[in-house]
Formats: C-alpha cells, sequence, structure tokens
C-alpha cells in the first residue's frame, strides 16, 4: 500500500470519539467576530463599517493583491464594530463585529440542496468564482485557492489530488464529509479538474476509513464521475501533508522551496475545499461556514458541526460540556493544533476541528538533555535534522538555521512526539521558521526597490 518514503509515526488516531457522529447545523450564534485575516496573504481590507446594515454572504472585506483572500459576512445583521480583537493566541486582528439580526442571504446565492452538477464555465470563470468567493484550503493551511488554482504558463499539471487523508488524530470533519456529502465532494473534484484542464484526479484515503473509501467509490461507479479514483494509502502520520501525498499517490518528489507541487504537475486540494468550490461555482455561494469537529475523551458529548465562521469558539465548547479542572484547547488536533488562550476567539477559515485535552493528557514530560539519539532525525518526513533546528532557534542562529532548511519544516510534531527527552522541538522551530521566513521576505522586498 501506498505512503511517502521517509519519516513519519503512528500516534493513537483517537478518531472514535466523533468518527459516527453525523453533521449537525450549529444554532446561530447572536453575534460574529469575522478577523480580516484567514488565509495566507495579505490581510483584506474591510469595507463596511459601523453601523451599516449586511446580508449574509456580502463581501465585507476586500482582498489585496493575488495572495489574499475576500472575506464575507456570515450572517446578516448591523455592524457593530470594526477594531482589533484577540484571536486564538491572542495576537489582536482587525475583526469585522456584526450583531445578528435574522438570517437574511444574498439573493444571488442558491440555497437550495438540489445536486446541480454540470458546468460549462471555463477555467478562467471557475477559478474568477474561486477567488470572489474568499475560498482558501480548508486543511488548514489556508492558501488562496484562486491561486493555486492559477498555474503558471511555463507550467502543466498533470494530476489533481484531493487530499482526503485526514491524519490528524481525534479530527474527523473531512470524514463526515466523505460520508455524508460525497456527491458535493465529487463534483467539486470534477469542477476542480476542469479549472487546471486535467483529465485525472486521485482522491488519497487513509486505509483506516474503508467506509469512506467504499461509498466513494460507489458514488463514482453509480453516477460516472469520469477520471476520479479512490486511492487507499498506508496508515502513516503525516500523510496528508501535501508533499507528502504528492509523493504517495505520484512517487514524486516536489523539490525544496520555492518550488511549488506544480512542479511535478500536481494540484493539490482539501477534501473540504471541493465542497466549497462546487458551492461557489454552482451556487454562488461564498465561503462562510464549514464542518468543525469539537472532541476529546472526556466531554460530554462530541460533534461534527456545520458552524459559520465568527462564532466564539467558547459557545461551542459549552455545547460540548468542557470537564472540570486542567484542560489544554486546541485549535485543530494534537499533533499540528496550537493551544487556544482566549475562548472568546471566533471560529475561521482554516479550523476544522476544536480538541479539548485533560490536563494528564496535555501534561509534558519534564525537560532532559539531547542525548544525540537521532530519533527526531528519523521520524522528520522532510529529512530535516529537528535536534539542530531546534538548538540554533534557541540560540537565535537564523543564518545558520536558515542555510540548514528550516523553512522547509511542515510543523507536523512528529520529531516532538518522539523526543525521549521531551524537549519542546517543534516550539523552538516554529520561532526559528518564522523568523527565517520574515528574513526571507525582507530581502527579496529590499531586492525589488533597488
Amino acid at each position: 500500500m501506498r505512503t511517502f518514503p521517509i519519516g513519519g509515526i503512528h500516534p493513537s488516531d483517537n478518531k472514535e470519539w466523533s468518527k459516527d457522529k453525523a453533521i449537525e447545523t450549529l444554532e446561530l450564534p447572536s453575534e460574529v467576530y469575522i478577523p480580516m485575516i484567514q488565509h495566507i496573504g495579505a490581510p483584506s481590507t474591510p469595507i463596511v463599517k459601523k453601523g451599516d446594515k449586511v446580508l449574509t454572504g456580502q463581501l465585507i472585506g476586500q482582498s489585496v493583491g493575488f495572495v489574499s483572500a475576500n472575506i464575507h459576512a456570515s450572517v446578516s445583521g448591523t455592524v457593530t464594530s470594526v477594531d482589533a480583537y484577540p484571536n486564538g493566541q491572542g495576537q489582536r486582528r482587525i475583526m469585522v463585529v456584526i450583531k445578528r439580526e435574522g438570517d437574511e442571504w444574498v439573493e444571488s446565492i442558491d440555497r437550495s440542496t438540489e445536486l446541480k452538477r454540470e458546468c460549462t464555465l471555463t477555467s478562467e470563470q471557475i477559478i474568477a468564482k474561486v477567488k470572489d468567493a474568499g475560498i482558501v484550503g480548508l486543511g488548514g493551511a489556508q492558501f488562496p485557492t484562486h491561486v493555486k488554482l492559477s498555474v503558471p504558463n511555463d507550467q502543466k499539471a498533470e494530476v489533481l489530488i484531493i487530499n482526503g487523508v485526514e491524519c490528524e488524530p481525534y479530527l474527523t470533519s473531512d470524514y463526515r464529509n466523505m460520508i455524508e456529502r460525497a456527491e458535493l465532494i465529487l463534483t467539486g473534484v470534477e469542477i476542480l479538474m476542469r479549472a487546471i484542464n486535467v483529465n485525472r484526479a486521485v482522491i488519497g484515503v487513509e486505509n483506516n476509513k474503508p467506509d469512506a473509501i467504499a461509498h466513494l467509490r460507489d458514488i463514482i461507479a453509480k453516477n460516472n464521475y469520469r477520471g476520479i479514483e479512490v486511492m487507499p494509502l498506508k496508515v502513516r502520520y503525516p500523510q496528508g501533508g501535501e508533499k507528502q501525498l504528492i509523493a504517495a499517490v505520484t512517487g514524486r518528489q516536489v523539490p525544496p522551496p520555492p518550488a511549488l507541487p506544480i512542479s511535478v504537475g500536481a494540484v493539490v486540494c482539501n477534501i473540504s475545499t471541493a465542497i466549497a468550490v462546487y458551492e461557489a461555482v454552482q451556487k454562488n455561494k461564498p465561503l462562510i461556514e464549514r464542518v468543525v469537529t469539537i472532541t476529546g475523551k472526556e466531554l460530554k458529548s462530541t460533534h461534527n458541526y456545520l458552524a459559520r465562521f465568527g462564532t466564539p469558539v467558547h459557545e461551542l465548547f459549552e455545547l460540548a460540556g468542557i470537564p472540570e479542572g486542567d484542560v489544554k484547547l486546541l485549535n485543530g488536533g494534537p499533533m499540528m493544533g496550537r493551544a487556544i488562550v482566549d475562548v472568546s476567539a471566533p471560529l475561521i477559515k482554516g479550523c476544522s476541528g476544536l480538541t479539548v485535552l485533560s490536563g494528564k493528557e496535555a501534561a509534558r514530560g519534564k525537560e532532559l538533555q539531547c542525548i544525540k539519539c537521532a530519533k527526531c532525525v528519523e521520524a522528520c518526513p522532510m529529512g530535516l535534522e529537528p535536534y539542530l533546528l531546534s538548538k540554533l532557534a534557541k540560540l537565535q542562529k537564523w543564518d545558520m538555521a536558515e542555510a540548514h532548511n528550516t523553512a522547509d519544516c511542515i510543523e507536523c510534531g512528529c520529531c516532538s512526539y518522539t523526543c525521549p527527552s521531551y524537549l519542546p522541538l517543534l516550539d523552538y522551530i516554529r520561532i526559528g521558521k518564522q523568523t527565517v521566513m520574515t528574513n526571507i521576505r525582507a530581502r527579496a522586498a529590499a531586492a525589488n526597490k533597488k
């Protein structure tokens, strides 16, 4: 069975807590806080002001530049503020606050449940609709999808790869989409194939989801979805990493940055992104909601909610019933998720799940000396030396960190997971990567001015 060639680990998936919970539509919040940065690239510019009336699906944040994404109102009502508020990590970001009044939608949005499969739009028209809808990668990377679909003239896409791996422990939102919304996914895949002019698409799904694999294959066969195959993959974390998935499906290795997946003829989109593309192109619906998993071993109840962006995350946690005592709240899962320090923060496009870990689960072991065992090196799916990159970041040796390719890190957490000395390797590498990337962008900007 196919998989990527180096590194990787096998953490317990802990998906049994929520995988059988059907998608529920979350009750609309009384107020939403919608950040103007929910994507990689330049923040959007607010185009509404305090006192304005807005409709569900109305544009409220205009993208700035090519790598940016539009932001839309997730509810109808009155704008009560356009100001800086804390996100989940406590960083203040410009947000549009809307007090909900009913749920009135922009008239052009088709809210019917009828499947509209036939698409006659050109590639350019599809990409324009995706851009207008503010769609970003819903696997967590939040890269603007219209940029990914805009294949450079000197390159050619050969295969569309759809990421249905969902290898992050605990999370099941993509799985529930595959089980309950398969036709939306497959129609979205057809549209994405048309956008990048390919006749082959591969949906990669790990073999621990046999019912999802069988269901997708059944729908493909019964409804004649041509050129789309479902490829079972070996269970191995982080199989859902873009470069790891490309290697597993095609056997090709994406070169180091600045090379992109298109350099090996691949374009990768997430299962949930395919649904958003279908809704944008066929229903004129912007990206204002997504399925998000609320999970944890000690929650009173777990859920897969279809929730509007801007909903304060404390409302979702309260519905699940957070246990008393010490807990750790995560935006995402335990491997790649980030701790939530402010539960008034809003749900955003890149959040596929909210995980609650008990104090015992979240507790870190006492830091010890590095024993040079190289387990972190063996586990790294990018072939890096995490112990070295961590030390360079700790010593603020940014040039050396850059020379040792810290920017290649995909932040999967395999290094910290395997470290017998309980070193916070990923924490330091993230700091190093962020600093190195800032330095690289600053050099590029200075060079462009000359």
